[in-house]
C-alpha cells in the first residue's frame, strides 16, 4: 500500500500527486490520495495522534518562501509513520516549486530525521509560479512550457517511487530557514490584508477551494481567518478577480492547473 498525502492551492501539487499515483497503481500496487488540509484540520479538531501506516509514503507540496507551508510543516511534525508490515518503510518526498525551492527539502529531510524512516528519496518537480503577489500573473507560453517540464519531472518522480531509489540531501539551509520563519510569522497576519472589491458577485468559489478552509461567506462575502496559509488559491481562482492582496490589483488574470478542475480543489475533497 502506498499512500499520497499532497497539499496544493492551485492544483499544481495536486496534478503531480494524481499522477504519480496513477503511474504506481499501473503497475498494480495499491495507492491512495490524502488531502493534508483536510486530514491535519479533522485531527485537530478531535485531538487525534496522526499515524500513517503504509508500505510507502509520499509528500507533496509546494515551496512557499523557501520552506514548507505551514500546515505541512506541522502536520509531517506531528505524523507518526509505522510500517505496514514487516519489511522497510519508504518515504518519498517531492515539491513542487516556480521560482526555486532552494532549501524546502533540506528543511523537510530536518524533521524527518527524527521520525526513524529506514529508507527516503527527495527531488523536486518545477512548476508553474502562481504567488501572483510577487510574480504577477503567467503567460500562456511560461504556463505551457512549465506544464511540460511538470509532467516530464512527474514521471521520473513516479519512477524512483517505483524503484524504490533512495539519495541523501543536506539539511543545511539557514538562509531558506530563516525566510520561512518569517513567514510564518507573516501568516498569522496576512489575512487580513485580503480585500474583496464590489465586484463580488458571491459565488463562493474562494471558500470551496480554500485548502485549509479558512474563507466562510458572510452576507454574500468572503470571510478570511487566521487559518489562512496565503497559498493565494483564492486569488488565483476567483472568477470575478474580485480578490486582492498585497500588490495584486483587482482583474489581474490568476492561475489554475489547466488540467485541474475546481472542484477537485479545496479542504474538502
Amino acid at each position: 500500500m502506498t499512500k499520497i498525502y499532497y497539499f496544493s492551492g492551485t492544483g499544481n501539487s495536486l496534478w503531480s500527486a494524481k499522477k504519480i499515483a496513477r503511474l504506481i497503481s499501473d503497475t498494480g500496487e495499491e495507492c491512495q490520495l490524502f488531502n493534508i488540509g483536510a486530514l491535519y484540520a479533522e485531527v485537530q479538531q478531535q485531538n487525534d495522534n496522526l499515524i500513517i501506516e503504509a508500505d510507502a509514503v509520499i509528500l507533496v507540496y509546494p515551496s512557499y518562501a523557501f520552506g514548507l507551508p505551514l500546515v505541512v510543516h506541522d502536520f509531517v511534525k506531528k505524523a507518526e509513520f509505522k510500517k505496514n508490515n514487516a519489511c522497510s518503510l519508504y518515504l518519498a518526498s517531492f515539491v513542487t516549486y516556480g521560482s526555486t525551492p532552494l532549501g524546502t527539502q533540506g528543511i523537510m529531510r530536518r524533521i524527518l530525521k527524527k521520525k526513524k524512516i529506514d529508507k527516503m528519496f527527495f527531488s523536486k518537480i518545477p512548476a508553474v509560479e502562481n504567488y501572483l503577489a510577487m510574480f504577477g500573473a503567467p503567460d500562456k507560453q511560461t504556463i505551457e512550457k512549465r506544464s511540460e517540464m511538470q509532467s516530464k519531472a512527474t514521471e521520473e518522480a513516479a519512477r524512483s517511487v517505483i524503484k524504490r531509489e533512495t539519495n541523501r540531501i543536506s539539511t543545511f539551509c539557514p538562509f531558506s530557514t530563516f525566510i520561512v520563519w518569517l513567514f510564518y510569522f507573516g501568516i498569522k497576519i496576512f489575512y487580513k490584508y485580503y480585500r474583496v472589491s464590489d465586484n463580488c458577485k458571491g459565488c463562493a468559489v474562494c471558500e470551496k477551494v480554500c485548502p485549509v478552509s479558512a474563507i466562510k461567506m458572510e452576507n454574500g462575502r468572503p470571510r478570511f481567518s487566521s487559518k489562512c496559509q496565503n497559498c493565494q488559491g483564492c486569488v488565483n481562482i476567483c472568477p470575478s478577480r474580485a480578490i486582492q492582496f498585497g500588490r495584486v490589483k483587482f482583474g489581474t488574470p490568476g492561475y489554475c492547473h489547466p488540467e485541474i478542475g475546481i472542484d477537485e480543489l479545496g479542504a474538502m475533497n
